[in-house]
């Protein structure tokens, strides 16, 4: 486990645990990690919610598809963060959606049974752990609705202009790169790759964004 501190300590879920007291806490949680290839299901649909995922490297997509097989991006993770943490806790005893990897992935899961209930040991960092996945939670509760407020827009124009907004304040600066393709990047926002395709051309010919791939930069 030592090769992943460095990764490890930028996870919400370790915040202010010192390195010889998280080493410590891994072995107690029973953590474990497996590396999965592109487009591998790591967790699928349907399945018990049991695990904590932590991205070590790569990254992961949650994927819903409905009835007619339309697939939605729900949420992205990357390296240092945390998945399906909510449905884990919740104990869904089925997920609402499935977990892809987006490239080779090295995944640390956690059953969130091991620390929702503190150890016989009853380390005094338990608590702390508890703390960092509370908040966790709330953070990424308010990213649901920033979600929600970008994919209620009425127009693809509207829906993407939101979107690379929000972008752009997280990045703290007006260019950045996005987590998407334009595919990904259309069933992220619920709309057509192509009616996508023709407002990155007409924002790009007006002046108002210049991209490259998944480059983007607000002029």
């Amino acid at each position: 486990m030592n090769k992943y501190i460095d990764v490890l300590r930028i996870c919400p879920l370790f915040r202010d645990i010192a390195d010889e007291n998280l080493l410590r806490m891994l072995t107690c949680l029973g953590a474990r990690v497996e590396f999965f290839d592109k487009k591998y299901t790591i967790m699928a649909e349907g399945n018990p919610a049991k695990f904590i995922g932590i991205v070590l490297s790569g990254s992961v997509q949650m994927i819903n598809t409905d009835f007619y097989g339309n697939r939605s991006i729900v949420a992205v993770s990357e390296k240092g963060e945390m998945f399906c943490e909510a449905f884990a806790c919740a104990e869904d005893k089925s997920i609402p959606l499935s977990v892809i990897a987006s490239e080779p992935s090295e995944i640390m899961l956690i059953n969130v049974s091991h620390i929702l209930h503190t150890c016989e040991n009853n380390c005094g960092f338990h608590q702390q752990l508890i703390f960092n996945l509370m908040k966790n939670l709330a953070i990424k509760n308010i990213q649901f609705h920033q979600k929600i407020e970008v994919t209620s827009k009425r127009s693809t124009r509207e829906k993407l202009l939101a979107y690379l907004m929000i972008c752009e304040q997280k990045a703290g600066k007006n260019s950045f790169e996005i987590p998407f393709d334009r595919q990904e990047l259309a069933d992220y926002l619920g709309v057509e790759r192509s009616g996508l395709s023709a407002e990155i051309g007409k924002l790009k010919k007006e002046g108002i964004i210049y991209t490259d791939k998944k480059f983007f930069e607000i002029l």
